[in-house]
């Protein structure tokens, strides 16, 4: 189910932003992730009732001033892939800064425990590596939505976001190869596995 949303959404969001005729429907398309995490998080919060009855009405808000969000959706779309991209890249360029672990550093530490001289210095140098691509693929959005056709930027954000994600973890899983030796190197299933196990101990997430 969830692998079939994170392909058909995107689909979706393309065809949604790139319509050159576009209605309410699209502008569904846009705040559906938003109106989820809302809904999600309402759910969960201690104040379940209160929270739930917020987001209902900012439902009610947001269809109120429907003509105007058709009008701006793809905007909503560029908060949401740019958004979400920058705050990537300051979650793991914030674990850069002096005295601080680095984001990879923490997953490493997690599969290995102590981590070797070459295994700290090369999840640091990876942790660099997704700052840097992040701040990449932020300002790439930006700059598509500002200079080129929507549907340039859409196809970007929309269509090649996930891809160009497997593309860099395949890259960093072939790095590791070259790299480090064997003892230091994790497949993708431990890398799911720190993944999981940072997240319920309160530690930031990664991409």
């Amino acid at each position: 189910m969830i692998a079939a949303f994170c392909v058909a959404y995107p689909v979706l969001a393309h065809l949604a932003s790139a319509d050159p005729y576009p209605d309410l429907f699209a502008a569904a398309v846009a705040m559906a992730p938003l109106l989820a995490v809302a809904a999600v998080l309402a759910w969960r919060s201690p104040y379940r009732v209160a929270m739930l009855a917020l987001c209902l009405a900012g439902c009610v808000a947001i269809y109120a001033t429907s003509g105007w969000l058709v009008k701006h959706f793809n905007w909503v779309f560029l908060l949401q892939h740019a958004g979400m991209q920058a705050l990537l890249a300051m979650a793991f360029g914030s674990t850069l800064r002096p005295g601080q672990v680095p984001m990879v550093s923490r997953f490493a530490a997690i599969v290995h425990g102590e981590l070797s001289p070459a295994l700290g210095r090369y999840t640091r140098q990876v942790t660099w590596a997704w700052t840097i691509y992040f701040v990449i693929m932020t300002a790439l959005s930006l700059l598509l939505f500002w200079l080129a056709p929507i549907v340039v930027w859409s196809a970007f954000a929309n269509l090649l976001n996930f891809p160009l994600l497997v593309l860099m973890f395949g890259g960093e899983y072939l790095a590791r190869f070259w790299a480090l030796e064997p003892a230091d190197r994790t497949g993708p299933l431990e890398a799911i596995r720190a993944y999981r196990q940072s997240n319920s101990r309160g530690q930031p997430p990664a991409a």
